[in-house]
């Protein structure tokens, strides 16, 4: 872990909660101290993180949508599965219901797997140009960083668990319905 020293020589902002990932090559490591930092301060849990070198941004960025694109998944398919009886005739609603419970199970199982215990998944990449505005941007040599902010994901994970938890409930009863009567 950075002590507390190195880290406001790095760029730490404890007004504001915020650490600047700075893209400064020291060395043919630069890239693995980039790595280096930016897990230092997730694991620090910083309000705010700005990386300034781009290839980890860019990473760090597409691994958050990716993350952000199963939470949707996993949600949108769930609730299909269950409002799709109450909208189509049931000989019917099995072919979307089914299909779209699995998926959101799939997605659900595969979050959970992968992305909960990983100290990115309590981030999103902040756009809004307002909050932006009230960060130490100005002192840094990158114009396109990538900014973090943090946030509680507890009511996210609750939603899609339990709209799973419900399609797979779903799920398991048609196919008994199928092929146990």
């Amino acid at each position: 872990m950075l002590s507390q020293n190195t880290l406001s020589k790095r760029g730490v902002m404890a007004a504001t909660d915020c650490y600047i990932v700075h893209e400064i090559y020291n060395g043919e490591n630069a890239q693995d101290q980039f790595e280096y930092e930016l897990e230092q301060a997730l694991e620090a849990q910083y309000k705010y993180i700005v990386i300034e070198p781009t290839r980890i941004g860019d990473e760090t960025a597409r691994w958050i949508a990716v993350g952000n694109c199963l939470h949707k998944t996993a949600v949108l398919s769930g609730t299909a599965c269950l409002l799709t009886p109450l909208s189509l005739p049931p000989e019917y609603s099995r072919y979307v219901a089914l299909p779209a419970g699995a998926l959101s199970v799939a997605c659900s199982a595969l979050y959970g797997i992968s992305w909960q215990f990983d100290p990115c998944c309590k981030y999103q990449v902040e756009y809004d140009s307002q909050k932006l505005s009230r960060l130490p941007l100005h002192t840094l040599t990158s114009s396109t960083p990538v900014v973090l902010v943090r946030r509680d994901d507890i009511h996210r994970k609750r939603l899609h668990n339990t709209i799973a938890l419900a399609a797979l409930a779903y799920c398991a009863k048609k196919i008994y319905e199928l092929y146990a009567v």
